[in-house]
C-alpha cells in the first residue's frame, strides 16, 4: 500500500515537472509502474496525464503573465517565438502537440501569451498528454 502511494505520488510529481521548463522522465516512471504486478494501468495513465497537464497549464499561465510585462522579443525564446504563428493559426488545437519534447513547452507558453481560451487549452493539452501516456503504457504492459 505504501509503495503504491509513493509510486503514484512520484508519478504525479515527475509528470508535473516534466511538463514545465525543467526536464523530467515521467514516461520512464510510468513504464516502470505499469510493469509492476497488479498495476492499475488506467489510474496510472490518469495520474500522469493530470500531472503533466497541470505542469503545461503552469507554463501556459506563465505565458499570460509574461505577455503583460514584456515584449515578445525581450522574453520569448526562439522556439517560443516560432510557436506563436502556429498557435495563432491553429488556436487551442495546436496544444494537442504539447507533449512533444522542446516544442511542447513553447506551444503552451504561446497559448498563454495569445490568451487562448482556458477550457479549450485545458482540453487540448489533456487529450494530447493522455494519448501519449496511453501509448507508453500500452508498450510497457
Amino acid at each position: 500500500m505504501q509503495f503504491e502511494t509513493l509510486g503514484i505520488s512520484g508519478l504525479f510529481i515527475s509528470a508535473f515537472i516534466s511538463s514545465t521548463i525543467a526536464p523530467g522522465g515521467s514516461e520512464a516512471v510510468l513504464a516502470y509502474l505499469v510493469g509492476q504486478p497488479d498495476a492499475k494501468v488506467n489510474l496510472l495513465v490518469l495520474i500522469a496525464s493530470i500531472g503533466n497537464t497541470l505542469g503545461a497549464l503552469t507554463t501556459w499561465g506563465l505565458g499570460i503573465w509574461s505577455s503583460k510585462k514584456y515584449s515578445a522579443d525581450a522574453i520569448l525564446s526562439k522556439s517560443q517565438q516560432n510557436a506563436l504563428p502556429t498557435v495563432r493559426t491553429w488556436g487551442a488545437w495546436a496544444l494537442l502537440f504539447s507533449w512533444l519534447p522542446v516544442v511542447g513547452d513553447g506551444l503552451c507558453f504561446a497559448g498563454g501569451w495569445l490568451r487562448l481560451s482556458f477550457y479549450a487549452s485545458l482540453l487540448a493539452i489533456f487529450i494530447g498528454k493522455a494519448l501519449r501516456y496511453i501509448a507508453v503504457a500500452y508498450i510497457f504492459i
